[in-house]
Parts: structure tokens; C-alpha cells; sequence
């Protein structure tokens, strides 16, 4: 089959052009989703995509996924004077793109690109910098466009081609109630991925567009005229697209030296994967410039510095290995506040590798300070959140935040722990934003304890919440409002500032500060975090290798039943979070590992993912009532891990 150049190879190619050359090559291992349903479950745009068809009324859609036939059906359409076709396929030399929606109008032919992305502004200078230069978040969906309207006017050099890009309006306010809840995601009979509109859409329904488009002819334009730089040499866009058409034709790979980018390489292999017969591409990039040999790899890198943003200057003057970074390299140096900076920090787990020092760090008599202000009982807290593109109800922005569950924790002074609450609202269509901080008011308004997040995730939601209280009429909202304000502290840059006098304690702030184990390799995930506390703490170790969660007598719990948390594998305590099971009945370990793997930002990737689908799929009742189960499992143990870190750290600092 002739190995075309899409516009989504594009987009790998523009990202890294090693890249290509491991692209569909099934002997390699890629840790992205490679199930079309949970990616679009995961992504959550797919409603979008369905949306602009309902825009563009009386289309054609070109279904097949056979090259051949899609472009026949697409050269056949075009020669009507007027037509709109979904997913048109072009084809140009050795480039392929299907076209989101293609309008042609005698010889005028407006291409749209739709992105599941929110826009605030109205033309193409939104999507630049005070410089008058593409920002870095818009670039990729901008060189899409661009990509595509090359393929096109070359293909059709006798039309008059627009780019156009396709958007969800954030000021757009939803004109009906159950709008979203009329695209449905599925399967068809042959397996593929489809999106269904169960009812028709009303005029009332697109009376108000809430997707925006934007014509992009002039940042099209900046781009064609910006060279692309590979290996010291300047390629313009249209030579930088044959570089990489050829490179994917021919199966040769376009070799560049390694940079701070190779961080987020998906093409890397497990150790599982490897035993399988796997390559890692990684790897060999990283073997064919730099000589290494696979004990190499066992050392950590340059790459592995926490929050440091001279990456790429290090491995330009040949420090790879952190062994090879010194002092000066980092200039650590005080900030004026309590525990380390984060360039101290920095230092620190560079010494802790090159002096080959796995002991913990622990700035015992500043953790001991925060946590001797802290006041019983402790409140740990943790949401599962989501934001979608067509909004549950009428006066609903696109993507504003969903707050669909938290689970809470309690711990007492006495030493007395308890999953004391939670709340989970998958009802269909429903906007659980109020519902939610109602039940968290009540989950937390008993007493003046402490209350503990992990990272900013759990704060900006309750702003968000704070933001549509204020413009709704809810009889309650003063009340609401006022709760929020007390364990928050405002992020709105206007005049309403604020901080609770019960402001949340963030655990992972506190990491950053007091707190290093060289076990978490530089990360302040919970995910990693945690598993370093259970493999520190002998304390911990003997506690939970007993069955005594949510055993009588022992933790209740709402989800568990004489839980046994500390299990050991190859001398280490397991991951806890490895200890339950699939939220999934139908999607494969591997797909779940990549969905659950990052909460670096607390974005709750397989939460969310499960949420959309209690909204978006069609599903029988036990099915949905498994997935219920799951997140209240999952969420329970989110917070419960902030209560055994705690309990880490308090036998630390005595």
C-alpha cells in the first residue's frame, strides 16, 4: 500500500521527523492509545466534529476509508458548481488529507479544519503573541490548516482556496437544554468508531452557533514563508513537507540530535514489551547518535531534571547523564521562602543521583512547622473533573469545567482515619456543578479542620464553580459562594480577590519544599509519591499489610471490605493503584495503563475518560453501574493516598 503523507504524519513529522520512520512500524512499541473509541472518549471532541456537519447543512459524507474510492467519490462530487462534502479526500503527489468540511462554491473552495479547542476571540490575531508570531499553543493546528490547504491547491491549482479553522465560541452560550446529549459514540458493525445523532437538531437547537470559524489565510501565509530548520539547514514549508514525504515513502529515517523533546517520545518500549520482542525507538535514536549501549539507559538523564528549562543547553554541550551536571550548571539559590527552591531542589536530586544517594530528604523541622499549624480533624479532598464541548444546558458556555465527583477523607487528632464522604453524579445530561459544592459544603462545614488538595486542580475547579454560581439563580448561591471563598483563594486577575481563612493546604506544594525521595526520579505525581512513601515507611508496611481497611473495627470505608493495601513484588511494595481493577470491561490493560499512567496535573485521564462515557456511549445498566463502582473506588483511593502520605510523614518528623 503506498505510504501517503497525512496530515496527521504531518503533525508527528513537524513535532520530530525521527518520528516517522517508527510511525505504523508494528515492531515498535507506542505508548499511545491505539483504540479509536476510548481515544475519542478520552479527547472528548468528537461531539464537535458532528456539531459542524448540522452547520454545514445537505453534505456528502465520504465514508469509505479505501484511498481509491474515497477520492473517486470526492473528484465526483466536485464537479457539481456547489457542494459541501464531509471528510473530502485530496490527494497531491504523495500527500493525502481529509478535509473536515469542504465548501465549494463555482471555483471557490473553503476548507474547514475542526478542532475540539475553545476560542475567545473572533479573527487569525488571536492567534498571536505581541510580536505578531504564531504562539507555540496554537502552531500545530495552524501548520494543520497549512498543510492542508498546500495539498489542496496543489491538487486543484485551478480553484480559489480558504483555510479556515473551526472552533467552539467560549462566549457562545447554548441555546437548548439536551443538546450534547443528542450525539451518541459507538461502533458500527465492522468495528470502526462512529458518532450518531440520535435526534434530529432543532432550529432552535443552531439558532446560536457555539462554533466559531476562523479564517487562517494570513497565518497560512507567515508559515509558508517561515523556514523550518533540520540539521543546521533551513528547509522552506513546502521543501520541509517533501523532506518528510519522502522520508515515510521510502521507510528512511531523518536523523536530528537529540533535544529535550525526546522526553515525550511515545516510542518507547516497557520492559514487557521488550521481553515480547519490541523496539524501543527511543533508544535507538539515542544508540545511533550518541554511542550508547543499553547499560547506559539505566542512568538517569538530563532529561529527568525536575522543572528545569536549559535542558537543551546542557545536551548541546554534551551533558547527557546527569552525573555530567554541575553546580554552576544549576545556580541553586535561596527564594525567600520556607524549604527549598526549586532550584535547591533541582541540585538536590542531581547530588542525590551522582553521590548515588537513595536516602530520602526530608526538611524535618520545616514540615514539622506546617504540620504543627495544622488543625483536627484533617479533611482530604480530591475531584474528578471534565469539561465538554457542547454543554449540558441551555446558557452553558462550550467546555466550561464539570465537577462530577469527590471522595473525603478524615483524619482525627486521636489518630483515627475515615472515608467520611463522597459524591459521583454520571446522570445523563445532568450539570452536577451545584449538587456537587452542595454536598461538599456539607461533607466540610461540621468543623474548622484543615482541608488538603494535591496540586492546584481541586482550587481552580472551585473558582470555575465560584464563576457560575455568581451568574446563575441558584436561591442558595450566596451561601455557596461565601463556602468557596472560605478553603480558596481566588485566580481571577480582576478586583474580587480572595483567601480563605481556611484556605487548602496543597500536599504536592508541600512535596516540593520539604520532601525528596530519590525513588519518584523528580517527579511530585501522587502517583509516584506514593509509592516512595510505602517503600520508605516500615511503619506503613506493617499497618496496611492487614486487612484492616474498611474491616470492622478498623478504616470504614464506602467502596472496600477488608482491604489489604501493602502487597510485595520482587522485594517492593506494589503500587496500590496496580492493585485494582481495569475501570473497563471492554478496553485492554495496555490502552489503560497509557489512559491512567500521568497525573502529573491531576487531570484524571481514566476518570474523565469513564465519565464521558456514562454520557456519550450507549451502555446496558450493569455496565454503567460497574463503571459507578470503579470511580468511586479509584476517587476514594486518590484521597486515601494523601492520608498514608500524610501518615509517612508524620512518623518522619516524629
Amino acid at each position: 500500500m503506498t505510504r501517503y503523507l497525512t496530515k496527521s504524519r504531518f503533525k508527528i513529522g513537524l513535532e520530530c521527523p525521527s518520528k516517522l520512520y517508527y510511525e505504523g512500524n508494528k515492531a515498535y512499541a507506542n505508548q499511545s492509545i491505539d483504540d479509536p473509541f476510548l481515544l475519542a472518549l478520552a479527547e472528548g471532541g468528537f461531539q464537535v466534529g458532528e456539531l459542524a456537519k448540522c452547520y454545514y447543512p445537505g453534505g456528502h459524507m465520504i465514508s469509505s476509508l479505501d484511498y481509491t474510492e474515497a477520492l473517486a467519490e470526492t473528484n465526483r462530487l466536485l464537479q457539481q458548481d456547489k457542494v459541501i462534502i464531509y471528510e473530502a479526500a485530496i490527494l497531491y503527489d504523495n500527500f493525502f488529507v481529509r478535509t473536515d468540511v469542504l465548501v465549494k462554491d463555482g471555483n471557490c473552495l473553503k476548507m474547514i479544519e475542526v478542532k475540539a479547542k475553545s476560542v475567545d476571540f473572533a479573527t487569525e490575531e488571536g492567534f498571536l503573541n505581541k510580536g505578531g508570531k504564531i504562539t507555540s499553543e496554537w502552531k500545530p493546528y495552524l501548520y494543520d490548516a497549512a498543510f492542508q490547504k498546500y495539498v489542496l491547491t496543489k491538487a486543484f491549482p485551478q480553484y480559489q482556496i480558504t483555510a479556515c479553522l473551526m472552533m467552539a465560541d467560549k462566549k457562545a452560550l447554548c441555546p437548548t437544554d439536551g443538546l450534547n446529549q443528542k450525539f451518541k459514540i459507538g461502533k458500527n458493525k465492522q468495528g470502526r468508531t462512529i458518532v450518531t445523532v440520535t435526534q434530529p437538531l432543532t432550529a432552535e437547537d443552531l439558532a446560536t452557533p457555539i462554533l466559531r470559524v476562523i479564517p487562517v489565510e494570513g497565518c497560512c501565509a507567515m508559515i509558508y514563508g517561515q523556514p523550518l530548520e533540520v540539521n543546521g539547514r533551513d528547509y522552506s514549508f513546502y521543501e520541509y513537507a517533501d523532506l518528510l514525504s519522502n522520508s515515510y515513502k521510502n521507510n528512511t529515517k531523518i536523523t536530528i540530535p537529540i533535544s529535550s523533546i525526546c522526553r515525550n517520545c511515545e516510542y518507547r518500549a516497557t520492559e514487557e514489551e521488550l521481553k515480547a520482542g519490541l523496539k524501543d525507538g527511543f533508544q535507538e535514536c539515542w544508540k545511533e547518535q550518541l554511542g550508547w549501549i543499553d547499560a547506559d539507559f539505566s542512568e538517569q538523564t538530563v532529561l529527568d531534571i525536575w522543572n528545569y528549562r536549559k535542558k537543551d543547553k546542557l545536551l548541546q554541550a554534551g551533558k547527557v547523564k546527569m552525573i555530567d551536571v554541575s553546580e554552576d550548571d544549576i545556580a541553586p539559590k535561596q527564594d525567600g521562602k520556607p524549604g527549598v527552591s526549586t532550584s535547591e531542589r533541582q541540585w538536590l536530586q542531581i547530588q542525590k543521583v551522582q553521590n548515588n544517594d537513595a536516602t530520602i530528604f526530608c526538611d524535618i523541622q520545616g514540615l514539622k512547622k506546617e504540620m504543627d499549624s495544622w488543625v483536627y480533624p484533617l479533611h482530604f479532598i480530591d475531584f474528578e473533573t471534565s469539561m465538554v464541548a457542547i454543554p449540558f444546558n441551555k446558557g452553558r458556555y462550550p467546555y466550561e469545567g464539570i465537577a462530577f465527583q469527590f471522595s473525603h477523607h478524615v483524619v482525627y487528632e486521636d489518630g483515627r482515619i475515615e472515608h467520611k464522604g463522597e459524591y459521583l453524579n454520571t446522570t445523563s445530561g445532568v450539570f452536577p456543578n451545584f449538587d456537587f459544592v452542595r454536598n461538599l459544603k456539607a461533607n466540610l462545614e461540621a468543623d474548622e479542620g484543615s482541608v488538603f488538595r494535591y496540586a492546584a486542580h481541586e482550587n481552580t475547579y472551585l473558582n470555575i464553580i465560584y464563576n457560575q454560581l455568581q451568574e446563575s439563580n441558584e436561591p442558595d448561591k450566596a451561601e455557596l459562594c461565601a463556602f468557596i471563598q472560605t478553603i480558596t483563594t481566588s485566580v481571577d486577575k480582576g478586583d474580587n480577590k480572595w483567601s480563605g481563612q481556611r484556605d487548602m493546604i496543597d500536599m504536592c506544594e508541600l512535596v516540593k519544599r520539604y520532601y525528596y525521595n530519590p525513588a519518584t526520579y523528580g517527579s511530585n505525581s501522587i502517583k509516584y509519591v506514593l509509592p516512595a512513601v510505602l517503600n520508605s515507611s516500615k511503619f506503613l508496611q506493617n499497618k496496611y499489610s492487614k486487612p484492616i481497611y474498611g474491616a470492622l473495627g478498623g478504616i470504614p470505608s464506602h467502596n472496600y471490605k477488608d482491604w489489604t493495601w501493602i502487597k510485595m513484588k520482587d522485594g517492593q511494595v506494589m503500587d496500590p493503584y496496580k492493585l485494582l481493577p481495569n475501570m473497563f470491561r471492554d478496553v485492554d490493560t495496555r490502552n489503560f495503563a497509557i489512559l491512567s499512567g500521568n497525573d502529573e496535573i491531576r487531570n484524571g485521564g481514566a476518570a474523565l475518560t469513564a465519565y464521558a462515557k456514562t454520557q456519550f456511549a450507549e451502555m446496558t445498566a450493569l455496565e454503567r453501574n460497574e463503571i459507578r463502582k470503579a470511580l468511586l473506588r479509584y476517587c476514594e483511593l486518590d484521597t486515601f493516598a494523601m492520608v498514608m502520605i500524610y501518615e509517612g510523614w508524620k512518623e518522619l518528623v516524629g
